[in-house]
């Protein structure tokens, strides 16, 4: 049986402004000024720089209506709204660091030649036939950042019949592949970290060290990559000295000898911080980036065209149409404006709510200061929702006296030690990796005894917390940290 009723329902929904706004929020620096560039592409009635055009828009403060037909539309628009005019100080509109004159906005890019660019440089320096060449190459294109070659030679075989219509054999590539090995950085072309260590080892004058050491890498990688230094012993026989020997020259290997060109085949990233923080006279002082707080108006030109429509006797559809699209894009100029002035509002309060909430911290750099400081804490301070703090911490840098920061690294939960004060995760990890760092590497820690040495610290946690804070420090397990 079908029927009608009527039901009242309460919801609540995001407008398209706000959702822009959360999305202003979370931006950093450098993606903020591209929205601001972006804008300023797509609104003909948004423009940059500070300019005085009030009075030529004194005669449209007033707002009416005019005729069309027996249609009517808005045509007088407070310009002002979209402007920031003479009762707006300037300190208001930028930020405390911040001078037109002296900022650098030029980003520098690194130059120089690309790892696959080197290697192939120094193939001009090898007897190579045609056919040769094509393999070293196509070789070459195929090796990842670190200079490893993770495909096998079958794969290298069909792809280059497929896309370089070149047919060889297994053998043939295996020929080559052993060729560009020979390049520089050595260790290229490795087809795993093993092989990697031997070529570098190879290049080496030999002595009873390093033919030691290849013997380890060829016949027992598996114990040494484990650290089974009693095993290696009683297989090779030899005393604890000479296996330190072949170690150490060993540990003096390069594992990725692609690494120190791999930057140049990537784009430069730069870190810009959000904020700067100072201790001035004993205390902080918190200012947000200049670019943070960009100088827009309405564009000169949009003053032009409402001025002909005011003076125009006689308003046609074309001339509406365009008072409408005028409108339209001043409206979107307004709210753009005022968008970024509360952006930089909530930027501020919730950094400043942050600093003053980690004050010890900041003051003094040690992380064992670190209080434990959760989104919920900062958005009831300051009145906010979780998720805007969330938006502004996730993706912001702070420049402090002990380096740049990312913000939601000053988040952490607590727990209670053993006196029933709460303190930061961030303080038990920075004694854990205390703890490690000045550990005896004969005899490493085990779990369970950083467990009981935290216990004797005041902080009782389980071995298995401690298991989980470790890797988190990107410490391995104690048979891994030992050494001889």
């Amino acid at each position: 049986m079908l029927k009608q009723q009527l039901n009242f329902k309460l919801s609540q929904k995001l407008s398209p402004q706000q959702i822009q706004l959360m999305k202003l929020i979370q931006l950093p620096t450098q993606a903020f000024e591209q929205k601001i560039k972006q804008e300023l592409e797509e609104n003909p009635a948004l423009d940059s720089g500070k300019e005085e055009i009030k009075d030529e828009f004194e005669e449209f403060n007033n707002t009416g209506e005019e005729d069309f037909g027996n249609e009517t539309i808005e045509t007088e628009i407070n310009v002002d709204e979209y402007l920031s005019d003479d009762e707006t100080p300037d300190y208001r509109l930028s930020a405390n660091n911040y001078s037109a004159d002296d900022e650098d906005r030029q980003i520098p890019y690194a130059s120089g030649t690309s790892f696959n660019q080197y290697l192939k440089t120094q193939l001009n320096t090898v007897r190579l036939s045609q056919e040769e060449r094509d393999i070293a190459e196509f070789i070459i294109g195929s090796l990842d950042e670190s200079g490893y070659l993770r495909r096998s030679i079958e794969d290298l075989m069909d792809d280059l019949a497929f896309t370089q219509n070149v047919y060889t054999t297994e053998e043939k590539i295996e020929e080559v592949l052993f060729k560009v090995q020979d390049l520089d950085p050595s260790g290229v072309a490795a087809r795993n970290l093993e092989e990697c260590l031997i070529l570098q080892l190879s290049r080496k004058a030999p002595t009873k060290s390093i033919e030691l050491a290849i013997a380890i890498l060829e016949k027992s990688f598996d114990h040494f990559s484990k650290k089974h230094y009693k095993k290696l012993m009683s297989k090779f026989s030899i005393s604890e000295e000479e296996l330190k020997n072949a170690i150490q020259e060993i540990e003096h290997l390069n594992p990725k000898p692609g690494g120190s060109y791999s930057s140049n085949t990537k784009i430069v990233e730069h870190v810009v911080p959000d904020f700067t923080i100072r201790i001035v006279d004993g205390e902080l002082e918190l200012s947000l980036n200049g670019r943070n707080a960009p100088e827009l108006r309405v564009s000169r030109d949009y003053s032009n065209m409402l001025k002909g429509y005011k003076a125009s006797k006689e308003k046609t559809k074309a001339q509406k149409d365009a008072v409408m699209f005028i409108k339209q894009k001043l409206d979107a100029a307004k709210w753009f404006i005022e968008a970024i002035l509360q952006r930089q509002q909530t930027l501020f309060v919730t950094m400043s709510s942050i600093m003053y909430y980690q004050k010890e911290y900041f003051l003094t750099g040690d992380e064992r200061n670190l209080r434990p400081m959760i989104l919920k804490d900062i958005a009831n301070e300051i009145g906010m929702d979780v998720s805007t703090v969330s938006r502004v911490a996730n993706s912001k840098y702070v420049d402090t006296p002990y380096g740049t920061k990312l913000i939601k690294e000053f988040f952490s939960e607590s727990m209670t030690n053993d006196q029933g004060e709460e303190v930061s995760t961030r303080e038990i990890k920075k004694i854990l990796e205390t703890v490690i760092l000045e550990e005896n590497k004969k005899k490493p820690l085990t779990d369970d005894k950083l467990a009981g040495i935290l216990k004797e610290k005041g902080y009782p946690i389980a071995r298995r917390t401690v298991a989980k804070y470790r890797e988190q420090l990107d410490l391995p397990v104690a048979r891994l940290r030992k050494q001889i």
